[in-house]
């Protein structure tokens, strides 16, 4: 048997098509318990994210057997998925695996949210009981390489989406973000991302702006923060030590002569303010003033820019962790292979051996000399044990096989006379 890993992503298909093959998680255990029994696969795994859905089999299952259950299973067409998907087997598919769980193969290179991904994949695979002993290697395989790229390379260490890049400068600004405060001003997508880099850093405290109030309100539901309107910033400016703006408004939301009054009543403590608003939130002179670090969408750019140079720089070094660690996988699978040989080769001379001391034994109760025993029973071991390599050693020398001979001297540590 061998391991498949098969599927599409960002690379090959479209948003909409992923999101229409896409697997919710209350489902992922019925999906795999179900494509077990159709396709009569030994094990199987299932990787559903917004980017990619891959399916990782251990079995002697075809890729046009999986597509046929992936369209059938989401009532597509198979033309639809045909020219959209991938296939990769044995060493590339553990290739595929460890490239996928470093984050290698991400639409954003290095990003570590799919290691927990791929790790939660693994564990409803155990739950479901369709992830075994083969997958299981490959899975440990995958995380350990994982971890190595990690620790071993800087490929995660660079924010490259202009929401981490934000939070991250402002770490350098403030070195404890726990007492700190963020005002957020907008609802949509980059907002929400920053407020999620936010809860995650532990900051202290979340006001979210908007001009429509309902809006404001369901974001700042999930992250326990609190929701004003646009019109109410002037009161809460000066409690901000972090302003990020990302709003559709046509003209600046914020002033110099709003930020002048705040620092005033902040005692002119520092505040660290992005616009990532295109046109702009914040009025260009808002940088003229002391104590005010503004970041406008073009400095993140450059800086996410001089990040994913470092990240590409990072990911040379990580793919030749990869090459070591698909070789370390293969080297373990062909110690693996050479298993059931020892055992079929020690059972055959275990026979030959019990057979030869029943004889003896019997031999010593019928009374025969001990010696004369010992001798035939070393003599018909021998003999019997070397009847078989013998025969096909002369064979091999006829027929001019030389690697067979060149194997015993290597196998049997023999001296070429």
């Amino acid at each position: 048997m061998g391991i498949l890993a098969f599927g599409i992503n960002h690379k090959s298909a479209s948003v909409d098509l992923r999101g229409r093959i896409a697997f919710a998680p209350e489902i992922v255990v019925e999906s795999l318990q179900s494509a077990q029994g159709v396709m009569g696969a030994a094990e199987i795994a299932l990787l559903s994210t917004c980017n990619r859905t891959e399916i990782y089999v251990s079995g002697d299952i075809s890729d046009e057997q999986l597509l046929r259950w992936l369209a059938e299973s989401k009532n597509l067409n198979i033309e639809e998925l045909q020219d959209c998907f991938y296939c990769h087997r044995d060493q590339q598919a553990i290739r595929h695996m460890i490239s996928v769980a470093s984050g290698l193969d991400s639409l954003v290179l290095g990003e570590p949210q799919i290691f927990g991904q791929i790790k939660s994949a693994y564990s409803v695979g155990r739950e479901a009981g369709t992830v075994a002993t083969e997958l299981n290697q490959a899975f440990q395989q995958a995380f350990a390489a994982a971890k190595r790229v990690r620790s071993e390379t800087a490929i995660g260490q660079n924010p490259v989406s202009v929401a981490y890049a934000s939070v991250s400068l402002a770490e350098q600004i403030f070195a404890d973000l726990n007492a700190a405060h963020a005002l957020l001003i907008g609802a949509g997508e980059t907002i929400e991302l920053v407020a999620r880099h936010l809860q995650e850093k532990n900051i202290r405290q979340i006001t979210v702006a908007n001009r429509t109030l309902t809006r404001a309100q369901e974001l700042a539901q999930d992250f326990s923060a609190e929701a004003i309107l646009l019109s109410d910033i002037p009161d809460y400016l000066h409690q901000a030590d972090i302003i990020i703006s990302s709003t559709a408004s046509q003209l600046p939301i914020l002033g110099k002569g709003a930020v002048e009054s705040a620092l005033k009543k902040r005692m002119h403590k520092p505040l660290f303010m992005v616009d990532i608003a295109v046109p702009r939130d914040i009025e260009p002179e808002v940088e003229e003033l002391a104590d005010v670090y503004l970041y406008t969408v073009d400095d993140l750019e450059e800086v996410i820019q001089d990040n994913l140079r470092a990240r590409q720089t990072a990911a040379d070094k990580a793919r030749d962790i990869v090459d070591q660690e698909v070789e370390s996988w293969s080297t373990k699978q062909r110690a693996l292979a050479v298993v059931d040989t020892i055992k079929a080769f020690r059972d055959s001379v275990e026979l030959i051996r019990d057979s030869e001391v029943d004889k003896a034994l019997s031999a010593l109760e019928r009374g025969q000399d001990s010696a004369k025993v010992i001798n035939t029973l070393a003599r018909n071991l021998t003999n019997k044990l070397l009847h078989k390599p013998t025969t096909r050693l002369k064979q091999a020398g006829e027929e001019g096989r030389d690697d067979t001979i060149d194997a015993t001297h290597e196998l049997f540590d023999l001296k070429k006379k």
